[in-house]
């Protein structure tokens, strides 16, 4: 009677594998007929981000899930990609890793157990500022072992060449009392080496200013219309506009400067930096061949090297390396770098300060998971999803967590904590909910132990503020910014209110 029962079972996990090759075949065979009007529809559809958490697929962090893989070539390479669908597909259910949808219930979302950020291994609290050095270092190899990596121990030779420096050109009009600098700065290794190019914008009057550091998602030129600006010539995401074949055209030009209100800031009184995140490491899953990640071929992650730096520690590791050249330039205050980021930039910025403590300010701007949002809410984005759209993001030791959130040992609020006792900013918008508003206010709320520890005020709110309202009078700020997924000026306005409250 037994191996009946065992037949019954095989056969019907047979029919189940065969109806989801059959759902599946049909979905993507439906994608090779509708690509080249997908192509003509994306070309004169409204510019997206491609680099966010949003609410939508085109404006999200599963960004690269389906477009690009149809514009891979011809029918017979989108087959190969259709089958290796298939095959992942079929193997998710014979071992049960199909992933769960997307979570938006609040009674769901608010079943979480999270550990103090005072707690150490044992669970022992740490009880003065004298003990933080130790643990804030345990706090880093936690992340670095479980999340993002560790990045490469070995040093690089950096140098850096100014090849412009001149007056600012910003919404058509020449800028005079702006300066702007574009620097070739070069990392070597081994007779490797990368380059990045870092355009920088100062105040021409006035002592040393306080400086902005953030990567873009598309190339200097993106960020503002000056003819000047060099084109990028690294790797840029096809379905962008102005970009043709991975590579930026002059009609990317000032494509994003929204997200750069360079004379808003200026006038401020700070300075901004920038730097297109693909030259430090291109945003695709190429084996961790290229980009920094080339420098140092001994230290790729593979399944013998769980650990190891993926793509989000390579952009913190970057925007390292540039503070090493900003704190020399002539016009910046060395004490007074702030690294800020967007969407998955967001998640490096975050990464990046708590890394490297030069930076005196941290800013998150709609990081979501794996950024500020509280990964055992299960709210939005999921890790199952992040590290299935992306793989190359995280370290393989955060895979083991894939729809397994709860059995983390730590979360997102022991990030923020390792950057105390510098000021953080947490930036939402109210349409995002995949990116988890309330996650990101939490993750700050829960680390204000921390902060309280040395003397600092946190973010006492655990309900999130109305829309335009920004809350925190101490070292940790927050808003529920109005709209989607993005980088406003008024994102940059908050930001520099809170640095200015904090010292900056």
């Amino acid at each position: 009677m037994q191996w009946l029962i065992t037949i019954a079972i095989v056969l019907a996990s047979l029919a189940l594998v065969v109806f989801k090759f059959w759902r599946f075949w049909l979905e993507f065979s439906g994608l090779w007929s509708s690509d080249r009007s997908d192509q003509e529809a994306s070309r004169s559809s409204k510019p997206s981000c491609y680099g966010c958490s949003g609410t939508g697929t085109s404006e999200s962090d599963l960004g690269i899930r389906i477009k690009p893989l149809v514009q891979l070539g011809g029918k017979t390479q989108r087959a190969l990609v259709a089958n290796f669908f298939l095959h992942t597909a079929i193997g998710g259910v014979v071992y049960g890793q199909e992933i769960r949808p997307p979570n938006y219930d609040e009674s769901i979302a608010s079943k979480y157990k999270l550990g103090s950020v005072l707690a150490g291994p044992q669970g022992q609290l740490i009880e003065s500022k004298d003990q933080w050095p130790g643990h804030r270092q345990y706090l880093l190899d936690l992340f670095a072992d479980q999340e993002y990596g560790y990045a490469p121990q070995a040093s690089v030779d950096v140098r850096f060449e100014v090849l412009d420096d001149g007056q600012a050109v910003l919404a058509g009009e020449l800028k005079p009392g702006i300066r702007r600098r574009q620097i070739a700065v070069y990392l070597e290794r081994n007779g490797k080496q990368v380059r990045i190019d870092l355009l920088v914008w100062s105040p021409t009057d006035g002592p040393k200013a306080p400086c902005f550091l953030g990567l873009n998602f598309r190339g200097n030129q993106s960020t503002c219309d000056d003819p000047k600006v060099r084109l990028t010539s690294s790797w840029c995401d096809s379905r962008n506009p102005g970009v043709v074949e991975n590579r930026a055209t002059e009609e990317s030009r000032a494509n994003q400067s929204e997200r750069w209100p360079i004379a808003r800031i200026l006038e401020g009184g700070f300075a901004v930096a920038t730097a297109h995140y693909s030259d430090i490491d291109p945003d695709y899953d190429d084996g961790f061949e290229n980009g920094v990640h080339g420098l140092f071929p001994e230290h790729r992650s593979d399944s013998e090297h769980p650990n190891r730096w993926g793509s989000i520690a390579a952009w913190a590791w970057g925007l390292s390396r540039l503070a090493d050249v900003l704190e020399k330039l002539e016009g910046i205050d060395p004490k007074g770098l702030m690294v800020v980021g967007h969407s998955r930039l967001g998640k490096t910025a975050l990464w990046a300060g708590a890394t490297d403590e030069r930076f005196g300010l941290v800013v998150s701007n709609n990081s979501g998971c794996g950024g500020a949002a509280l990964s055992q809410r299960v709210y939005g984005e999921s890790v199952a999803r992040i590290n299935t759209s992306f793989p190359h993001w995280f370290n393989r030791n955060f895979r083991k967590y894939n729809d397994r959130e709860d059995q983390m040992l730590f979360d997102q609020h022991q990030l923020i904590a390792a950057i105390a006792p510098r000021p953080v900013y947490i930036a939402s918008a109210s349409n995002d909910k995949w990116a988890d508003p309330l996650g990101e206010l939490l993750s700050g709320h829960y680390a204000s132990s921390a902060y309280r520890l040395h003397g600092k005020q946190g973010l006492d709110a655990q309900v999130l503020p109305a829309v335009n309202t920004p809350i925190g009078d101490g070292a940790i700020g927050y808003h529920l910014r109005q709209g989607d997924h993005d980088l406003l000026e008024y994102d940059w306005q908050q930001f520099m209110v809170f640095a200015r409250r904090n010292g900056f």
